[in-house]
């Protein structure tokens, strides 16, 4: 009667410890078209996944205008979030030119996240004093 108690305890219980569908001889991949319902549609996951966060980007637009206001040749300037992980550096691209009036200039920023790795292409410009740089776009990186 006692194996019985502990029998009727321990198999509610052990329900937890095991994934659904684990039983079953075939069991289908997360992303299978087939698991889609009428009302449920898929994630749509995209080559230019970058899985960073708003945070992380944050630091790679900081480092850029760091190294941009340096203005030194050829220079680089780490990023890293050590909550995430993410880390990268960012490299000015060619010389500086004109758009809408302001001056600036592209960079390409390095990114390694988990398994992710990649680049991203931006273009920042110089605020209306000239002093600070202002990053206007960062975008993942086509090569073409």
């Amino acid at each position: 009667m006692a194996a019985l108690a502990v029998l009727s305890v321990a198999l509610p219980a052990g329900g937890c410890s095991y994934r659904l569908g684990t039983m079953a001889a075939k069991e289908t991949p997360r992303d299978d078209p087939a698991d889609v319902t009428g009302s449920i549609q898929p994630v749509a996951r995209s080559h230019d996944d970058t899985n960073l966060t708003e945070a992380d980007l944050a630091l790679a637009r900081n480092a850029a205008s760091d190294v941009l206001t340096r203005g030194q040749k050829d220079a680089s300037q780490p990023w890293e979030n050590p909550e995430t992980g993410a880390r990268g550096s960012v490299t000015p691209l060619a010389s500086t030119y004109t758009n809408e009036g302001r001056t600036c200039r592209d960079f390409l920023a390095s990114y390694v996240r988990g398994s992710n790795e990649g680049w991203l292409q931006g273009e920042a410009c110089r605020d209306g004093q000239g002093d600070a740089w202002q990053i206007r776009a960062m975008k993942p990186w086509k090569r073409s």
